[in-house]
């Protein structure tokens, strides 16, 4: 039999950590106690360690602080697993994994992130597996080396991901990236479209910056509100909610507001309200007139990835062109 892979499971929060009473609250799950809530886990060729956050959280609540913390303790055990297993909320599993992601830079082992729409110890619930295949993809460590959510039969790239479906078990999706995987009798591993490692050494962050907005346009947007959230006092990033391929009002008022906030230290993002496809901020005069402004195109980034990149590009670099070009460059898989 193979060596065992050690995996070091770390309990944020969520659906998935909560089982239901007797007198039918939903109340923590001692994680400490895993293999009698699941015994299936007993037959897996792993090694599992428990770990927790010091106040686990509903994802709503999640923020840097929190992904500090939770990043603190992957890279502290970095060299003691070969792989981890993260179980968080649903709401903004997508967030937290597109932040490990950059946090995490030159990664050579799996981070899985899971978690589930229906408590752990309920019959018909999708934690089980979606715990039992996540400990089991993290233990394929030749394979997968970044970080990914595994969620109802599908890994995918973290940075990649949506939540999309607050009901259906399959609340994920990736729409402008295929299948890391699809898990059905057997496990299906889409070699191509594996991260492949650079050959550095892991480069390791917590850092984020809060001075951040994002700004969703929608037919009828006054300049008023436009204007008031891009001169927001102190803030160092904006991410703009675009339509289409990338197009917003071509006012002068827009135009204006951008280009002087931008040439004041203003750093803006532009990407599509559309979950499918890419911007192309140059294809129609709606969006060439944010191009002339300094508004740099995100191509087909999502927006959870976006506003997690813009907040750690801002707090680890030191100039707007340094941001520039960090936002622009494919780091880690998170843009075609």
């Amino acid at each position: 039999m193979p060596k065992k892979s050690d995996i070091l499971l770390i309990y944020t929060g969520g659906t998935i950590g909560m089982v239901k009473a007797k007198n039918g609250q939903l109340v923590p799950f001692n994680f400490n106690q895993l293999i009698k809530e699941i015994p299936e886990i007993n037959r897996l060729n792993v090694n599992i360690s428990v770990s927790s956050l010091k106040q686990p959280i509903d994802s709503s609540n999640m923020n840097p602080k929190v992904w500090k913390e939770l990043g603190d303790i992957i890279y502290k055990n970095h060299h003691q697993f070969d792989g981890f297993v993260v179980l968080h909320g649903s709401d903004t599993m997508a967030f937290t994994a597109s932040a490990l992601s950059f946090m995490f830079q030159n990664l050579t082992k799996p981070i899985i992130l899971t978690g589930s729409q229906l408590p752990i110890n309920m019959l018909r619930t999708d934690g089980k597996e979606n715990l039992i295949t996540a400990i089991e993809i993290a233990a394929m460590t030749s394979k997968i080396k970044e970080v990914a959510i595994y969620f109802e039969y599908n890994l995918y790239r973290g940075n990649r991901t949506s939540k999309i479906n607050t009901e259906d078990f399959e609340a994920f999706h990736s729409f402008n990236y295929p299948f890391l995987a699809e898990i059905g009798v057997n496990i299906k591993i889409n070699e191509k479209a594996l991260l492949k490692p650079k050959k550095h050494d892991l480069m390791y962050s917590s850092k984020f910056s809060t001075k951040v907005a994002a700004l969703k346009l929608f037919p009828g947007i006054s300049e008023e509100v436009f204007t008031h959230i891009v001169n927001t006092p102190n803030l160092k990033g904006l991410v703009l909610e675009t339509f289409g391929a990338g197009n917003a009002p071509k006012q002068p008022w827009v135009y204006n507001t951008l280009s002087k906030a931008i040439k004041n230290g203003l750093t803006v993002l532009n990407v599509s309200q559309c979950l499918g496809g890419s911007v192309i901020q140059t294809k129609y005069e709606t969006g060439k007139h944010l191009d002339q402004a300094g508004v740099i195109d995100c191509k087909d980034m999502t927006f959870e990835t976006a506003i997690c990149k813009l907040m750690f590009a801002i707090e680890n670099t030191d100039t707007q062109a340094k941001i520039k070009k960090f936002i622009t460059t494919n780091v880690c898989g998170e843009i075609s």
